[in-house]
């Protein structure tokens, strides 16, 4: 059974500060590229950040580039996002997902996690 279970989320202030993880269980962690996205309000599910299985052909969101790093830990089976300088409008419920790179770029993949809400407010 696959298990992707993210952590981390919460109430930060603008201008703070969160790093959520997502621990897989039940793939092959390393052979899957991974991305985290998230969900506001009204909105559509969107990419925030993507990583490969191999290499550094690391992508991000234009909003978010320069405040949030992804990475992960092979041995852990575990991926990281770190967000910093975070904004009100980061505010969304964030999802791992385990997929794989095209020529395009991150494609996504059957497999997600249940969600975690990252809210930035004063």
């Amino acid at each position: 059974q696959v298990q992707l279970v993210e952590s981390g989320g919460g109430l930060v202030q603008p201008g703070g500060s969160l790093r959520l993880s997502c621990a897989a269980s039940g793939i092959i962690f390393s052979i899957y590229a991974m991305g985290w996205y998230r969900q506001a309000p009204g909105k559509q599910r969107e990419l925030v950040a993507a990583i490969p299985s191999l290499g550094d052909n690391i992508q991000y969101a234009d909003s978010v580039k320069g405040r949030f790093t992804i990475s992960r830990d092979n041995a852990k089976n575990t991926v990281y996002l770190q967000m910093n300088s975070l904004e009100a409008e980061d505010t969304a419920v964030y999802y791992c997902n385990a997929g794989q790179y095209y020529s395009t770029g991150y494609g996504g993949g059957d497999y997600w996690g249940q969600g975690t809400q990252v809210t930035v407010s004063s």
